[in-house]
């Protein structure tokens, strides 16, 4: 594994004056995640094993951005993410954060363990929704994962199962890309 040398008390996936993030919903997609997170860049591929994507709301209040369930990943034994690692400058905690809505409670910072393509093991920041009800995404929001998915060649068979997700069938207008 992995280790980066980091102190007990280090951000969940600090490493020096970069840290991993691990992008498995929206931020897939590079021109949404460099809005506010310039410093970005993509590091590989990676399979985060023994969870799944969920979708929902937090507290079960609907997104009034995005205007359905928002994604999340929970344990599962069996299941698999598949997503992006992004080395980003710490400088970009803070708007990461913001963007994920910590602040409000909606996500909170996890330190988990993915694995590249090529088998390294890597330590990474991510978030997860934990007071959510479930609740269908936006098609809006799922084009734009599904989007992400594409753009930095998740697998097919991954791919497809995004694709197959259903939808709250949402038609007015969001306000994220």
């Amino acid at each position: 594994m992995e280790s980066w040398g980091l102190a007990a008390d280090a951000e969940p996936g600090a490493l020096g004056e970069h840290f991993l993030y691990f992008a498995y919903g929206s931020n897939l997609l590079k021109e949404r995640l460099r809005l506010r997170n310039p410093s970005a860049q993509f590091i590989c591929v990676a399979l985060l094993q023994d969870f799944k994507v969920d979708f929902g709301n937090y507290q079960g209040v609907t997104s009034t951005s995005w205007h359905g369930g928002i994604a999340t990943i929970v344990q599962s034994p069996g299941d698999e993410v598949w997503g992006v690692v992004w080395k980003m400058h710490v400088k970009n905690i803070s708007s990461l954060d913001e963007q994920e809505g910590v602040g409000n409670g909606t996500y909170i910072p996890i330190e988990i363990e993915v694995r590249s393509q090529e088998g390294k093991v890597l330590t990474c920041r991510s978030y997860q929704m934990t007071d959510y009800v479930p609740a269908a995404p936006s098609p809006q929001y799922k084009k734009v994962i599904c989007r992400g998915a594409k753009q930095n060649g998740l697998p097919s068979d991954y791919q497809r199962k995004l694709e197959e997700i259903e939808t709250n069938h949402y038609k007015g207008p969001v306000k994220a890309l």
